[in-house]
């Protein structure tokens, strides 16, 4: 055991989920050939927490089979660190509502855009920036280069070996926004007018100080390309996007106040602004807070949407709500009681007394319901879609 450990200080290995792995979320895999009838292979992402509680995002892959047993792949003796390189063009239009959003488009930045053209790469920028800098006629606004700097630097690309496995994926902190963990990654396969899927992804980013959400983007699980989500609605943690296009809008659920449900509609999937609250506490089990457990899933009765409630002890607890499939800001049914609660195996960890999840699957009918248990490990729950809308009650 010195040894190794001595061997780990020296080649500088580091150990992702040593500590905690929880707050999984479930996807369709992008490949589903050579499978039997009835079966779905999956991707699950997870938090794993490693040296200096520093989280990353980790994968696991496997097979719900028909008779919705689950089979995970081997998972690999390794890891591997993907190729970062930052975004090959930068949209000015989009950069411009950012800066903005963030309080920034003043003299230093207007003069900074000027001569960029509408798609400009990362080093025409900074040669831009450099070139202000050294001019004895303007005098720039530090803070506004600090915010221009910090905006590019959270936009970028990473890359993995094609032909690993997906248990060696890890998305590690790249960006300054993210130098104290990426966490609570909710993934969703969000289909197209046309029929087309892309994988989205928020999470958190924490620097130490302060939360921002983020945005992460795939279609193969090898390539990601990472984004700032921007404005007045997205301000505190627990986005969940809808799969689709509603009303030819993009929806998404969040957790404004950091007590509440609230559901936000926007023509760009990257800039939120407008909120309209959902669900506040009812139950004396989410008398502290509640949120949402992941992205809704869409059902012929309506939005199935788990969520998470805060009670007494703070005890976390996963409920269910559904929303009309038409207006998804109306709740229509809600199970009263908790549909899952921690048991006494469940209860102690880094934060005792919880139990959470990022993401759900239907398959067959079948509910199924990563979960993590005290934000140390985690575990899968299912129910039939049918039962549990019955035993909800209307709203």
């Amino acid at each position: 055991m010195k040894k190794m450990l001595i061997g780990a200080y020296f080649t500088m290995e580091y150990s992702v989920e040593s500590a905690a792995l929880f707050n999984p979320s479930i996807v369709k895999h992008p490949n589903q050939t050579g499978l039997k009838n009835g079966e779905l292979r999956f991707i699950m992402s997870l938090r794993a927490t490693g040296e200096g509680h520093i989280s990353s995002i980790v994968f696991r892959s496997g097979i719900i089979q028909q008779n919705g047993h689950i089979i995970f792949d081997k998972i690999s003796d390794f890891i591997e660190t993907p190729t970062i390189t930052q975004k090959k063009r930068y949209d000015k239009h989009i950069f411009h509502r950012q800066l903005k959003s963030m309080n920034s488009w003043d003299k230093t930045s207007k003069q900074i855009f000027k001569e960029l053209p509408d798609f400009f790469s990362y080093h025409d920028l900074h040669d831009n920036i450099n070139s202000l800098n050294t001019s004895t006629s303007f005098k720039c606004n530090n803070q506004t280069i600090i915010n221009i700097n910090w905006l590019a630097n959270s936009n970028y690309s990473i890359k993995f070996d094609e032909t690993s496995k997906v248990s060696e994926r890890v998305i590690f902190p790249v960006s300054e926004n993210e130098s104290n963990g990426i966490e609570d990654a909710r993934f969703v396969q969000f289909y197209e007018d046309n029929g087309e899927s892309t994988y989205y992804a928020t999470y958190t980013a924490y620097n130490g100080v302060c939360i921002i959400p983020q945005l992460l983007e795939t279609k193969d699980f090898v390539h990601f390309n990472i984004m700032t989500l921007n404005g007045k609605a997205v301000e505190n943690k627990g986005m969940a996007l809808f799969p689709r296009k509603i009303n030819g809008k993009y929806a998404m659920l969040s957790r404004l106040d950091g007590e509440k449900n609230y559901i936000m509609f926007s023509d760009n999937l990257r800039f939120w602004n407008t909120t309209k609250m959902l669900q506040e506490p009812k139950m004396p089990w989410e008398f502290v807070q509640i949120g949402n457990c992941g992205s809704p899933l869409e059902t012929s009765e309506g939005w199935l949407v788990l969520t998470h409630g805060v009670g007494p002890m703070r005890q976390y607890s996963i409920g269910v709500i559904l929303l009309d499939l038409d207006d998804p800001s109306k709740i229509i049914a809600r199970l009263e009681t908790p549909l899952i609660v921690p048991n006494k195996k469940e209860r102690e960890g880094y934060v005792p007394n919880v139990v959470y999840s990022c993401g759900a699957i239907i398959h067959n009918d079948e509910l199924i319901i990563p979960y993590a248990m005290s934000d140390i490990s985690s575990g899968i729950a299912n129910i039939g879609v049918k039962d549990l809308i019955s035993y909800m009650k209307p709203s």
